[in-house]
């Protein structure tokens, strides 16, 4: 394959709501190109970029998928994204790398909640944003509404391209650049139809939006706007070009990936009006500042992701950010402070790999077995500075591992590793207190695909359940407790004779003094009576680690011959077991600050849920930069919040998020602690 210049490369991400037809869209561009000879679908699962087992028996994207289309002499490479919450950071991967982002909209659902995310996220990353409203060919399709909604909802800056006219069973499409007519076929060929009175009609009821929003591009198509002159082709299409890229211009096409309409006018567009990797002349590195972007300068990429295939091993999908990246070449990886050689270099479209030998700056490939080198990783041939990372929403929807065998619990971890490599929305450990394998991800969809890659991948079987809660003790009262243990088998026995203080003690822990005097205790037995009490102190009442304990040893007895240090030991775990009946012990539960960010329509039901969730409202700000958001600073119980991932979405359709942080510990109310404390004593006698 011949290298593409970087003038003649295009990256789109296809954003939108799920079902909207990204998949689709990106099949149709393929298929209308000739990179493919059959039109697949999603609902037979023969799509080039729907090709992983899950996505096919599932029917909907859970990742990124490249797909490379050449027109004329352009090469386009199309990210399609998922269209579920649960994998958002898929679309943020693609978004990183993509020098703009077309958001499909259903032309009979409208704007959903899916089309105001994929804008806040392009937006989010400063990348040029368009609308490609889809399905046209649905009998209930409106483009009209349509796209007086995206008016309403985003702004002056939306401006028609494309306008749709029925016309039996063909979709006639009018340019409003050209004011010319075209209908499409099976293939996606676009045919001129004569302009007759319908489709003038149509053109003319967008004509006016068009020309206002080329004409705050530049003074010139102003002038001519308000003097109602012709504006040419050329000046009409180079007036999108600079309002794509500096944002004035938000274009909005139209079509149907099922009959191919407007396929072909979407790849005109990319070609001639949407930016190229140059356009932006810098790019950000993660310190904030900015470097020059240069297409004969030393060569560097950018990894964006990586996929854990147990086939080919790990996959690295990079943008070449500078340079030209040609094969054998040796790079250093700045993240990692690695050498990495580029041994084979591959152009990726779906799970088709095509090998080449070099690839132009802006370019998308990827490389396989990369040993050290990880998303967000930045290698460069020569010079410094690491580009900006991909910043990915925390997982805090977290569930329990419980393997389905000894066999499988002995591949778990080294399976999770792979795949938390893949997915930076994952987090896998071994809680500390509770001892159980944890998971965390951004919502159950997202875990319950975790479970089926573990299964297909790596044969690896487990379940989830809800995760322990990291409860602790302590107790109330100060006590004065004497314990003694003897012991006598004949021959040397066991004496160990204690009096320990218990107190509520100040610091975490245990606080352990020694008041004896006149040598009623040896001081060598002084550390077992400590080992003891820190031993006891894992459980308490309730079976969680005890806390905040002070303990004074402050007399006792000892025999020349029978005492040893676990004699002692064994006194003071007794002193510590009663101390746990006398003391008043109580529960203390994880609580954190949450900071919940919300549409202001949803303040009041937020906080009402919050309540019935034991959180205590703190206060609330409006959100900068986000115009109708406001933020909710709350302090809640952990305990309370392990499905709250799920509950606000469902509560904002999508449109909330929150941020959560384990901060103090707090005691629980007697009547929850008194059903914990049931539980474990049913647990232990069962």
């Amino acid at each position: 394959m011949a290298k593409i210049e970087t003038a003649n490369i295009r990256n789109i991400a296809l954003l939108g709501h799920g079902g909207s037809g990204k998949t689709s869209l990106a099949e149709a561009m393929l298929y209308a190109s000739g990179a493919i000879d059959r039109l697949g679908k999603t609902t037979d699962g023969n799509t080039a970029c729907d090709y992983d087992p899950e996505e096919i028996k599932r029917g909907f994207s859970l990742s990124a998928a490249v797909a490379p289309v050449m027109w004329r002499n352009c090469k386009i490479n199309v990210l399609d994204t998922p269209g579920y919450l649960d994998f958002v950071g898929e679309v943020k991967q693609a978004v990183r790398v993509s020098g703009s982002a077309v958001i499909l909209v259903d032309a009979k659902s409208g704007v959903e909640v899916g089309t105001e995310l994929s804008w806040n996220t392009a937006s989010e990353a400063g990348v040029p944003r368009m609308f490609f409203i889809n399905k046209y060919d649905d009998n209930e399709a409106d483009f009209d509404k349509v796209f007086n909604q995206l008016k309403d909802q985003f702004g002056a800056s939306v401006c028609p391209v494309t306008v749709p006219v029925k016309q039996g069973k063909d979709i006639v499409l009018v340019d409003l650049i050209e004011m010319k007519a075209f209908k499409y076929d099976a293939k996606g060929k676009a045919t001129e139809v004569p302009m007759d009175a319908q489709l003038t009609s149509a053109a003319e009821s967008h004509k006016g939006d068009f020309n206002d929003a080329i004409a705050m591009v530049n003074e010139e198509i102003m002038e001519k706007v308000l003097m109602e002159e012709e504006i040419t082709r050329e000046e009409a299409a180079k007036a999108m070009h600079d309002g794509i890229v500096d944002g004035t211009i938000v274009p909005v096409y139209c079509g149907s990936s099922v009959t191919l309409a407007g396929v072909t006018a979407l790849l005109d567009a990319a070609v001639d009006s949407f930016p190229k990797f140059t356009s932006r002349k810098e790019e950000v590195l993660a310190d904030g500042s900015a470097c020059a972007i240069s297409e004969t300068g030393p060569a560097s990429i950018f990894v964006f992701k990586t996929v854990a295939d147990p086939f080919v091993g790990k996959m690295s999908f990079f943008k070449v950010m500078n340079g030209t990246l040609r094969k054998d070449m040796t790079l250093k990886n700045l993240s990692t402070d690695s050498v990495e050689k580029m041994a084979h270099i591959y152009v990726i479209r779906g799970k088709v790999q095509t090998e080449v030998d070099e690839l132009a700056c802006g370019d998308i490939g990827m490389i396989a077995k990369l040993a050290n080198t990880n998303t967000n990783n930045t290698l460069r041939e020569s010079g410094s500075g690491e580009y900006a990372p991909v910043s990915y929403p925390v997982p805090y929807y977290t569930q329990a591992i419980v393997p389905e065998t000894a066999k499988d619990e002995g591949k778990i971890s080294q399976s999770m590793a792979r795949l938390v490599e893949e997915d930076q929305t994952l987090r896998y450990e071994t809680d500390p207190e509770t001892k159980q394998m944890v998971v965390s991800g951004l919502g159950d969809m997202h875990l319950a695909v975790l479970c089926a890659k573990l299964k297909s991948r790596y044969g690896v079987s487990i379940r989830l359940e809800t995760p322990k809660i990291p409860y602790r003790e302590k107790i109330t009262k100060s006590v004065d407790i004497h314990a003694r243990h003897k012991k006598q088998n004949g021959g040397s026995g066991q004496f160990g004779d204690v009096w320990i203080r218990f107190s509520p003690g100040e610091e975490p822990g245990l606080t352990f003094t020694v008041s004896v005097v006149g040598g009623v205790v040896p001081k060598n037995f002084n550390p077992a009576v400590e080992k003891g009490l820190l031993e006891g102190m894992q459980k308490g009442i309730a079976g969680f680690p005890m806390t905040f304990l002070a303990a004074d040893l402050h007399d006792g007895s000892y025999h020349p011959v029978d005492s040893d240090e676990i004699s002692f030991k064994t006194a003071a775990i007794m002193a510590y077991k009663q101390c746990l009946e006398q003391a008043g012990p109580v529960l203390l539960e994880p609580v954190g600050d949450l900071d919940i960010t919300i549409p202001d329509s949803l303040v009041g039901s937020v906080m009402g849920d919050l309540n019935k969730r034991r959180g205590s409202i703190m206060g609330q700000d409006s959100v900068p930069g986000r115009k109708g958001y406001t933020v909710i600073h709350a302090v809640a119980p952990k305990s309370e919040l392990q499905d709250y991932p799920i509950a606000l979405r469902a509560m904002s359709q999508g449109r909330g998020s929150f941020e959560f942080k384990v901060t103090d510990y707090n005691q629980v109310p007697s009547n929850i602690a008194q059903k914990i404390v049931e539980d474990y004593k049913k647990s232990q006698e069962a």
